[in-house]
């Protein structure tokens, strides 16, 4: 079913602010915590040095009313710096990739920082920053084996 997050952006201490996070609302992980050390090696990407492969990839936690806070650590090796604007993202999880090519499609117009939805190794993902600046992140996960 779709539904809408919000993804926030680290650097660096991720794994313990949600910590804190969970202990506020009282909730747990959904699902174990993805490090930067279990995605596959991306073509032309420098290696991962150790200290980043411990970092969070994602990250997700039920809050209030069913929404689902998300997050990840921006890596500087990789060029990623945190500044305040950078730090959320509304994240949509459309049911079909047809639907998440048709919100990027009018959420892009005009806008910049933009990454059509493409085929990635956990689903159907794509980003943008729309004209008024806000950060949307569209995401149809794949079928779980």
């Amino acid at each position: 079913m779709a539904n809408v997050s919000i993804y926030l952006n680290f650097a660096g201490n991720a794994e313990e602010a949600f910590t804190h996070y969970k202990k506020v609302f009282g909730t747990e992980f959904p699902m174990p915590i993805m490090r930067m050390g279990d995605m596959p090696p991306q073509n032309g990407a420098p290696a991962l040095s150790d200290a980043d492969k411990k970092k969070v990839m994602h990250v997700a936690l039920p809050i209030l009313g069913g929404t689902m806070i998300m997050a990840t650590d921006m890596l500087e090796s990789m060029g990623q710096k945190l500044v305040e604007g950078n730090n959320f993202t509304i994240s949509l999880n459309p049911d079909t990739k047809e639907e998440a090519d048709r919100l990027y499609k009018e959420l892009s117009a005009g806008g910049t920082d933009a990454v059509a939805p493409h085929d990635e190794f956990w689903g159907y993902w794509g980003t943008c920053k729309d004209r008024f600046g806000v950060r949307w992140m569209f995401n149809v996960m794949a079928p779980r084996p």
